[in-house]
């Protein structure tokens, strides 16, 4: 049992192993007593809760007790316009205009196993036994709004799930949502730093990390997706923290739109932190009977740094949140043409190259953008789902047999999301984009936007993808998007709707991937948008792999998915070796270092196999083979990082197998360095009273040592040097 009800001081104690995460009904209200490590769940919580009178400027709510005031309670879910001056929770108006509402408790349950959120992806237990949850039941008289707070958590999981569903009761009036966020927590201090991911399109997921100060600490996304520019999470992190040691406290959003995440230090020194949809251009009208579901945020505890902390979301979204029967998998190597030959080829050069990778030991063949329509550049034919036969005369099928008959599985690169102006689908239906009538709409990349809101947009989409799904031998399909929203609003929503349009667009997004997925689940998918546009846990649940970013420049690489692994698993990050100079920052860096970077992630090539040289060929050839020995414990082990490319000339990381007998360490120096100091790297995650065998040779070295000495650092030679390190225990 995870969730223990203690009805003489209405406490509820959610627990995992350890962690605890405790809350007190206090005159109605939800209170926050804790978050953090396990406390012994002995039913005794009296005095935990500190109530004090302050000064009138912080209104009392309840009449014959001055210390109760919102503006100075640390809430679970606080409201607007009652008191509470700090950022809310939530915000309705009502059919008289008016802003205000006042929850108060009315009843909870606590339940085995785990709820589906309706029409939204989300964490899952995959047996009852599991996962407890606990939904409290608040409910405003006035208005009849019912706001349910839903909790999860696993007993054997350093982590809770929350969100909230918002109803209101039959015959009372309509109301608009204006703000209905996911999860709000208020710690007790404001001791803490702020760390989270920023970046731009080719520069993902950057690690920004600076002081909590009075005031707010904002981060979100207005463009439509959970953008290239800022990433659905945010981690307070106690000043001490580090990868090994101090609090983490992580907040993840389970979504793939517009998000806000805040962390809010107020008057009194107490740190709000709150995440879910962003409130900006956004609104829901709420019809008696209805009810809306907002998105899930995962809260994750680590007592041992952010290196735990991110550890318990790795296994968290590999197992519980990607699906399929390709979840458990291993991952194949591939080979993608785009760089290779954009959108110049034909069929034979695509067998060629196809060819190449069978003789290297590549698994996959992924044919990119340009199969389609007239699509000899970027300006046309998206929403055209039919084959070019000047590129390929024969068709798709007959390309697909000759790439499985040359010994390789077969991709197909897609971008169903958009529609270009100069397309057959536009010029039928130019009302299906999102638009404004009477405005223009504004292209980018030469493209407009589905509007995903619309059944019949969606329909279509999966009529004209299943076709081809059905007609041809394709084992992976990425799934691209590469432009943001604007003008956005629908021509199937009426005018008092269009507010909606962003969300509800999402959610068809997900009704269409779910179908999609569904109907074909020996495909395995690949997400992208621009790279790493949105990569997010929302698409990891219907796509368990997503395309890092479009920069596959192997040292910008080192930082990016550096950063990405604070939340997410190897397994959900395609990496590839490109050509060089660089197509992206035209930096030269040696085939070595592009095959270890990008063998930490999902590996594969993307430039033309039929140029390497004979040495390149057995460079690649070894990559290839190490890579198929490794892949197992890379996308399902432990990782660690060990040196932060943030932060000097050298990054590292290691991926060690759950029961410690095995680890891959890879370790890069960007530069060289005349005369350097000698070196060691001091590994973790190793189980101290194992001795391991190096490289396969017969050299054996405690793990003790490894961990507290460390491995001595061959000499490397020139820039952008790189070595891998594997060991074995006996």
């Amino acid at each position: 049992m995870s969730i223990t009800h203690h009805p003489s001081e209405n406490v509820f104690h959610l627990f995992s192993k350890e962690m605890s995460y405790v809350i007190q009904i206090v005159r109605g209200y939800p209170v926050h007593l804790h978050w953090g490590k396990r406390l012994r769940d002995d039913g005794n919580w009296s005095g935990m809760l500190q109530l004090a009178e302050r000064a009138s400027f912080s209104p009392n709510p309840v009449a014959d007790d001055y210390r109760v005031s919102l503006d100075t309670l640390p809430q679970e879910y606080p409201q607007y316009g009652t008191s509470d001056f700090r950022e809310p929770a939530y915000q309705v108006q009502l059919s008289d205009g008016t802003r205000i509402t006042e929850l108060s408790y009315r009843s909870h349950r606590i339940y085995a196993g785990k709820p589906k959120l309706e029409g939204l992806p989300a964490v899952y237990a995959e047996a009852d036994g599991e996962a407890q949850t606990l939904e409290l039941e608040l409910a405003d008289d006035y208005s009849g709004l019912t706001v349910t707070l839903l909790y999860t958590v696993f007993e054997e999981r350093n982590f809770v799930t929350r969100s909230a569903r918002l109803s209101l009761r039959e015959g009372a009036p309509g109301l608009r949502i204006r703000r209905a966020l996911s999860a709000s927590v208020d710690f007790h201090d404001g001791d803490y730093e702020c760390l989270y991911l920023t970046g731009a399109w080719a520069r993902e997921r950057h690690i920004e990390r600076r002081r909590v100060a009075p005031g707010a600490t904002r981060i979100e996304s207005r463009r439509g997706a959970s953008s290239h520019t800022m990433n659905p999470f945010m981690a307070l992190v106690r000043p001490n923290a580090d990868e090994d040691q101090g609090e983490a406290f992580g907040f993840s959003l389970v979504y793939s739109g517009n998000f806000l995440a805040q962390a809010e230090v107020e008057q009194f020194g107490m740190t709000r932190v709150s995440i879910g949809l962003n409130p900006f251009d956004f609104s829901w009208k709420l019809e008696a009977g209805e009810t809306f579901q907002t998105p899930e945020a995962v809260l994750v505890y680590s007592a041992e740094g952010l290196g735990g902390m991110s550890r318990t979301y790795h296994r968290l979204y590999r197992t519980r949140l990607c699906r399929g029967v390709h979840r458990d998998r291993p991952r194949p190597i591939l080979a993608n043409n785009w760089e290779a030959t954009y959108f110049d080829f034909n069929a034979d050069k695509i067998e060629s190259i196809a060819k190449a990778g069978a003789e290297l030991g590549i698994e996959l063949f992924v044919l990119d953008d340009g199969w389609f329509g007239k699509r000899d550049n970027d300006h046309s034919s998206l929403g055209d789902w039919v084959v070019d036969r000047k590129k390929l005369p024969n068709g798709l099928r007959d390309l697909a047999e000759r790439v499985n008959k040359a010994g390789l599985q077969f991709g197909l690169w897609f971008e169903p999301e958009m529609v270009s102006p100069d397309s057959d689908l536009y010029r039928a239906h130019p009302d299906w984009c999102l638009h404004v009538p009477g405005r223009r709409r504004t292209e980018a990349r030469h493209q407009l936007i589905l509007d995903m809101s619309r059944q019949d947009v969606r329909d279509y989409l999966y009529g004209a993808l299943s076709e081809i799904f059905s007609a041809c031998p394709i084992s992976y399909v990425k799934w691209d998007m590469n432009r943001n929203m604007s003008e956005i609003g629908s021509a199937a929503l009426p005018e008092d709707r269009q507010l909606e349009t962003a969300h509800r667009y999402m959610l068809g997004l997900y009704e269409l991937l779910e179908r999609i997925t569904s109907s074909f689940p020996h495909i395995l998918f690949e997400s992208c948008s621009g790279g790493g546009g949105r990569f997010d846990p929302g698409m990891l649940y219907y796509m368990p792999q997503t395309w890092t970013s479009d920069d596959t420049d192997a040292v910008e690489r080192l930082k990016i998915q550096y950063g990405t692994s604070i939340v997410y698993p190897v397994s959900a990050m395609g990496a590839h070796v490109s050509d060089v100079p660089n197509h992206q920052v035209h930096r030269v860096t040696s085939l070595t270092m592009r095959g270890d970077v990008a063998m930490s992630g999902n590996f594969g090539y993307e430039l033309d196999l039929t140029k390497f040289s004979g040495e390149e060929k057995e460079i690649v050839k070894q990559q290839v083979a190490a890579y198929k020995e490794l892949r197992g414990l890379i996308q399902t082990g432990d990782m660690y990082r060990l040196k932060s490319p943030f932060e000097g000339n050298e990054t590292a990381w290691t991926f060690v197998s759950e029961d410690r007998r095995e680890a891959a360490v890879f370790y890069f120096r960007t530069l060289a360095e005349p005369n350097p100091p000698l070196r060691r790297l001091k590994l973790r995650g190793l189980d101290p009273e194992l001795a391991y065998r190096v490289n396969g040779s017969d050299d054996r070295i405690a793990g003790d040592r490894l961990m507290v000495y460390g491995w001595n650092i061959p000499p490397l030679q020139g820039d952008f040097a790189s070595v891998v390190l594997r060991l074995q225990a006996e």
